[in-house]
């Protein structure tokens, strides 16, 4: 809904306050950032794969977003850095690496809401956390976060609203 693949059949869906459905395209897309389950990187630097969240993105600016997503970890140990191209060479990031580079991908756009469907399904425990923590971590700094999951232990990292959804109605709802 919030990237209007679908509009709502009933009410309406606000970004900011404003109805989605009266957003253009470019400004909705600058307004919510995603990030996937399945989040591949392409056999590129870490900085063009962090560019395709936004290609005019300086190195700075790139920077600043690894950094938000604690990605400094990854970058000290490639050998030219975010410069470095992954998925060649031997050069390889595990799973929950992966993941916060995407999240960087999300946030060198400076969104004002971060979508994140099932953002741990392929990590083991210990990633899981990992990443619910840096999610936590970005929402405290003011970022909207929206975490769609089938886990519903991941719910308790939030404290905010819980919507729970069943065949397409909403079965519950609460504060948490």
């Amino acid at each position: 809904l919030l990237a209007r693949y679908f509009d709502p059949q009933k009410g309406v869906v606000r970004i900011g306050g404003v109805d989605a459905r009266q957003m253009d395209k470019e400004t909705r897309m600058n307004t919510v950032s995603f990030v996937f389950q399945n989040s591949r990187l392409l056999k590129a630097s870490i900085l063009e794969n962090v560019r395709l969240g936004r290609p005019s993105a300086t190195r700075e600016e790139v920077l600043r977003a690894l950094d938000l997503a604690q990605c400094r970890d990854i970058l000290d140990k490639l050998p030219q850095g975010m410069d470095t191209v992954i998925g060649a060479g031997g050069t390889y990031l595990s799973g929950g690496e992966q993941q916060r580079v995407a999240i960087a991908r999300a946030l060198v756009n400076n969104p004002s809401t971060i979508v994140a469907d099932e953002p741990t399904g392929n990590l083991d425990p210990a990633r899981s956390l990992e990443i619910m923590t840096l999610l936590e971590r970005i929402n405290a700094l003011g970022t909207t976060v929206v975490v769609v999951t089938h886990e519903k232990s991941l719910v308790n990292h939030f404290d905010k609203r819980v919507i729970m959804i069943d065949h397409g109605v909403v079965a519950a709802t609460g504060v948490g």
